[in-house]
């Protein structure tokens, strides 16, 4: 399963580093040693697509990679993401075309580059025609500044009209066996139009890594802290799929996280998973799922064990839940 998976016309390691945790969400950023250790490990351990974003830490993200990684141009694949920043210490959407034209430049000069080879846009501003903002990324793609052009948790019905205006690449959504929203119908829609799917949190959350404390001890600034799923009574009910999981992991042969990703890997050649880590450990790890085989009924097993009628809890809180598009079950 070591084959290149494509995203248009780039090839990219099937395994791809989604680098959110080092700035952003899960607490304080990484500290920077282990952070650049961390993204020159996954350089040298074969990793060609990093997803960065303006959002994480504010710019801090793009920042880093673009510090780190820029000498490395040619050897990776090079995502981010327009239409969520911060302005006057608050997070906002805003997908308007003048502001995604501003947001590419300044995230040209944090990482460092002349050109972003897969832009998404990380929100739809609803209060902006979706054609507008996919009409402004058109703009940056004729310009040169962007190669291709993504979107983050939009709708199949969503991801057709912006089709219509300008080649979507990529779709990147929340996608883990304990989050199946895109099997409602954006998937299907991707292969419809021929574009990638790049799942994110495909650990949910580290829950399939078998490595989160008592959501209780996580830093005060961790999101988990906020999100149904980890809410103590909910968090109970769900720790008791993690007994038969182990046992999967175990005849499998293979960590918890790799059945995970392995799941994902096995759903189409189509789908590159994001998986975040801060420890190089972890990451040795994740990318050894690219080797795991899974029979068909040991990928039954997983569905019925782990999907959307067995996990309790909503994968966001209202607020969060209000600004995606997704299908919802």
């Amino acid at each position: 399963m070591t084959t290149l998976r494509k995203i248009a016309d780039l090839e990219v390691f099937p395994i791809g580093l989604g680098c959110m945790s080092l700035s952003h969400g899960y607490g304080p950023p990484a500290d920077p040693a282990q952070a650049e250790a961390l993204l020159l490990g996954a350089l040298d351990r074969g990793v060609t697509l990093f997803d960065t974003a303006a959002l994480y830490g504010f710019g801090h993200n793009e920042e880093l990679l673009g510090r780190v990684l820029s000498p490395h141009r040619s050897r990776y694949v090079l995502a981010s993401k327009c239409g969520i920043f911060r302005e006057d210490g608050k997070r906002r959407i805003d997908g308007r075309p003048e502001t995604l034209r501003r947001t590419c430049e300044e995230a040209l000069a944090r990482l460092r580059t002349d050109v972003i080879d897969l832009y998404y846009l990380h929100r739809w501003d609803k209060s902006v025609p979706v054609e507008d903002s996919v009409g402004a990324l058109a703009d940056l793609a004729r310009a040169g500044k962007i190669r291709h052009i993504g979107l983050s948790e939009v709708s199949a019905e969503t991801l057709r009209r912006a089709h219509a205006v300008h080649p979507v690449a990529a779709v990147q959504s929340e996608y883990s066996l304990w989050t199946r929203n895109p099997e409602i119908a954006v998937l299907a829609a991707c292969r419809e139009i021929g574009a990638a799917f790049v799942p994110y949190s495909p650990l949910a959350r580290a829950f399939l890594a078998d490595g989160l404390p008592d959501p209780g001890a996580l830093d005060a600034g961790d999101l988990r802290r906020r999100m149904p799923r980890f809410q103590p009574e909910a968090y109970a009910r769900n720790l008791r799929l993690l007994a038969p999981y182990r046992r999967i992991a175990a005849r499998v042969g293979c960590s918890p996280a790799q059945l995970a990703l392995a799941w994902l890997l096995h759903q189409g050649e189509d789908i590159i998973p994001i998986p975040g880590t801060i420890r190089l450990d972890h990451l040795e790890d994740n990318l050894g799922a690219v080797g795991v085989s899974l029979d068909a009924a040991t990928l039954a097993e997983l569905d019925a064990l782990i999907n959307d009628r067995t996990v309790e809890g909503a994968r966001h809180g209202a607020a969060n839940m209000a600004e995606v598009d997704t299908e919802s079950f």
